[in-house]
């Protein structure tokens, strides 16, 4: 690009006024004479004189809007190089920005779009940007045309888009979204500087174009660009400036409605901390009811997939100010009553719990003692309805929830009193929702400090802790040493007896069947070490005895099915469990019969009925998969292996010695893993499938006494699913597997709409394994309508279950389905 020419001199464009040079100026373009170059520098010159831009009237504005489209019409001959660029790069900026995207999208413009795309880059890379928002910041353009401003604020927000359409993606990098918009926000926190400057000085000026920028940036999804730019500088200027935190307000409080929740979303996510986001938001949620719409409701009760830290700025910044705090009394009752409604968690996925009970634990970490008080009852009404419903659950995560935040809410409201305190074992999720109870101070979540400032700090604060623990240690050993010398003023005469060498007596296990089954039923005291052995030994006595077991076969399950545990066993519900295993291995047939007859019998409890499903499932296993036999091959080096070859073996040839000879002295390496050598044996679950899968399914929807199944009894049905799901898949090359499969889909279309995640699951692995064990022949010979309305049930499940794991399955189901619906098309009708 040439050199733009010197502009003449100020004195003779103010001699003729600017108007009237605008007006030469245009007559000259249409001459396309040689005083074109003389007119554009008088131009310059006066509008340079005139102070810039912005002393331009309506008149002249129109006219240098006149002047720079007759310019970007004008062909390439005519338009003086270099002159015509320093014309739009010093113009209006929001005229000549409109003038440029006119040009960029007209077909019959002179200009080419790369030019345009040149002239543009120059644009934002000088300034221009930040000047033109600080042109419509000034009180005379307030007071101008809306449309004009709108027109800006939609070239200004989707100026990489026009450039990226017209040049079709080969765009400069400065048209880049991930560039654009943190060059924004540059030009954004300039024109803030700018209006803090002009109320210091007394001025006014107005911030809403910038309010609506902001707000049209963020709703169109790139917060993160420009918010990455906005926040750690308005971060550091709010610190100790009111001005810039009034700033701040009005900033985020002049963002439309339609855009306010993107705008507030972005502040929440990229706040290091409640209290910087109670200086850059103030009290916007009290003032407008969108922000308190979005803060109080919607990012607590109708979202979750916001991080821990998130909900901590949130809740945090409720939390600051005593004009706010109303509004957190009233979210954690509304997040209460959601947690304690037992239609949300039997219909919310776990994660959606899971984040409602850490916002609950951090709020009830910023209350105060007064504010609980004055909602003691509101929270033990909640906690024990919450409570209720976690622990009716099939889930255990949402059993463990419950206990977790019943504990937390009962420690709050009865801060001197009992306690709730539940079993559970601890895992990475209990000990985060337990930290959230501790409020942690603001200042730790501002960026970290040098370390030279920390390690002073940290010198500082050290000498607290040695001196308590310094008295503690001193006062340790003399307490010791008195007990020491009262001990032995009392014992001193005492000698103790060496029993390094004394061995525990093991009493000798049973070594009959029916020695077993009395030990087990007696009750006298003194056999519970014989006791103990009989229920180790059981398993192993059983597996080496069939022949004797399966004499005494269902009162022994029976035996082992109500055994409860009378001294304190290691493992005792798994050996009791491997022993059940094993009767039902060696007698499968009347085992099962009676194992599935009790398990919709009364008088047993749920853990009982578990147990039988959990038994039939292992037992089943155990019986489908093949005997190993033969030698494992390790991996590894092996040890090398002489063959001797005998002596009348002369007839041999000679190469034939030699190879073998050769072999007998290689050693091989193998990185591979095991190899085990399989036989072929028939599967011995092929003919007893059906005694062990029709019983459990048949009588599932009738309720007794103590026991129903389609009612609050949800656990065990969510378990007999699943052992249905497993069997079925079991049963793969059974002469009953497609008896079983049109009964597993009758029964689950039957149950296709339950209310219990956990069911649903097992609903769903049981099409599952029906896809995979049924042969397809069959499948399509006998379920074909069945399948076509299983495949519009799954349809719905993938779109709208609540559950993800649910709609997980149901993809997978219609994947697999997808081979069977091109079989079911190449079927003639």
């Amino acid at each position: 690009m040439a050199a733009a020419p010197a502009p003449p001199g100020p004195g003779a464009a103010l001699d003729l006024g600017l108007e009237s040079l605008l007006r030469e100026a245009v007559a000259a373009l249409d001459r396309a004479g040689e005083g074109l170059v003389a007119a554009l520098g008088a131009v310059r010159a006066a509008l340079a004189a005139a102070g810039g831009p912005a002393a331009l009237g309506e008149r002249e504005r129109a006219l240098f809007g006149a002047l720079l489209r007759r310019l970007a019409r004008a062909p390439g001959a005519a338009r003086p190089e270099g002159l015509w660029q320093c014309c739009f790069l010093e113009g209006p900026p929001g005229l000549v920005l409109c003038v440029l995207l006119e040009a960029l999208g007209s077909a019959g413009s002179g200009l080419d779009p790369r030019e345009v795309a040149v002239v543009l880059e120059q644009f934002l890379q000088q300034g221009r940007l930040s000047a033109l928002l600080w042109e419509v910041c000034q009180p005379q353009a307030q007071a101008g045309c809306l449309e004009l401003q709108g027109t800006l604020l939609s070239k200004i927000v989707c100026l990489p888009e026009h450039v990226s359409n017209k040049l079709l993606g080969k765009n400069p990098p400065v048209f880049f979204p991930q560039n654009y918009f943190p060059l924004l926000g540059d030009a954004v926190l300039q024109v803030l500087e700018k209006i803090s400057d002009s109320l210091r000085g007394g001025l006014d000026c107005s911030i809403s174009f910038v309010s609506h920028v902001l707000g049209k940036v963020c709703v169109h999804g790139w917060q993160k660009e420009i918010l990455g730019v906005l926040v750690p500088r308005l971060t550091d200027l709010t610190k100790s400036d009111c001005i810039w935190q009034r700033i701040c307000w009005q900033l985020v409080e002049g963002v439309p409605d339609r855009w306010m929740e993107a705008v507030v979303l972005g502040f929440v996510q990229r706040a290091p901390g409640a209290d910087v986001l109670s200086r850059l938001l103030g009290n916007l949620v009290v003032k407008n009811k969108k922000a308190e719409f979005v803060v109080a409701q919607k990012m607590l009760l109708l979202q979750y997939g916001h991080t821990t830290a998130v909900l901590q700025n949130l809740l945090g910044y409720l939390a600051l100010d005593s004009g706010r705090r109303p509004l957190l009394l009233r979210v954690l009752q509304d997040l209460l009553q959601t947690w304690s409604s037992s239609s949300a968690v039997k219909h919310s996925p776990a994660e959606q719990q899971l984040y409602i009970s850490k916002a609950i634990l951090i709020c009830l970490s910023h209350l105060k003692e007064p504010e609980i008080a004055s909602c003691r009852q509101e929270l033990l009404t909640g906690m024990m309805e919450g409570v209720k419903c976690h622990l009716g659950s099939s889930l255990p995560q949402l059993r463990r929830l419950g206990m977790v935040v019943a504990e937390s809410i009962s420690s709050s409201i009865n801060t001197e009193g009992p306690v709730l305190k539940f079993e559970y074992e601890e895992d990475d999720e209990t000990r985060e929702l337990k930290s959230l109870l501790v409020q942690t101070p603001s200042f730790c979540v501002v960026p970290s400090l040098p370390d030279n400032e920390r390690s002073e700090k940290a010198g500082a604060a050290l000498p607290l802790v040695p001196e308590r623990n310094e008295n503690s240690c001193t006062a340790a050993p003399v307490k010791a040493d008195e007990e020491s010398d009262a001990e032995l003023d009392s014992d001193d005469d005492l000698i103790p007896y060496d029993m390094s060498e004394d061995k525990e007596l093991k009493l000798k296990a049973p070594m009959y069947i029916r020695d077993c089954i009395e030990v087990l039923t007696g009750s006298r005291p003194e056999d519970v070490d014989k006791w103990e052995a009989t229920v180790k030994a059981l398993e192993s006595l059983v597996r080496r005895n069939p022949a004797a077991t399966r004499e005494v076969s269902v009162e022994l399950a029976k035996i082992l099915l109500h055994l409860e545990e009378k001294t304190c066993i290691e493992g005792f519900v798994e050996l009791r469990q491997r022993a059940q295993v094993a009767v039902l291995i060696t007698d499968p047939i009347p085992v099962a019969k009676y194992l599935t007859s009790q398990f919709y019998s009364l008088n047993y409890s749920l853990r009982q009925r578990m147990d039988i499903l959990d038994v039939l499932v292992l037992a089943a296993q155990e019986l489908s998969c093949p005997k190993f036999h033969g030698k494992t091959k390790h991996s590894g080096v092996q040890k090398p292996c002489i063959q001797l070859l005998p002596e009348s073996d002369s007839s041999k040839g000679w190469r034939r010695i030699v190879d073998e000879r050769i072999k007998s002295k290689t050693r091989r390496f193998d990185t591979g893993q095991s190899r085990v050598e399989l036989a072929s044996c028939p599967n011995e679950f092929n003919s007893v499938a059906g005694y062990f899968f029709f019983p459990l399914i048949q009588h599932f929807d009738r309720p007794l006494t103590t026991f129903d199944l389609l009612g609050e009894d949800h656990l065990v049905l969510g378990r007999l699913v699943h052992t249905l799901a497993v069997l079925m898949y079991l049963a793969v090359n059974t002469v009953a597997v497609t008896a079983m499969g049109k009964a597993l889909l009758e029964f689950v279309w039957a149950l296709r709409f339950h209310t219990d995640s956990y069911v649903r699951r097992g609903l769903l692995s049981c099409i599952s394994s029906l896809l995979l064990s049924v042969p397809t022949e069959r499948i399509l010979a006998d379920m074909t309508e069945e399948l076509l309305e299983t495949q519009s049930w799954l349809g719905d499940v993938m779109e709208k279950d609540p559950d993800g794991d649910c709609r997980r399955l149901a993809l997978q189901n219609l994947l697999l389905m997808e081979n069977l619906k091109k079989k079911l098309e190449a079927v003639p009708s």
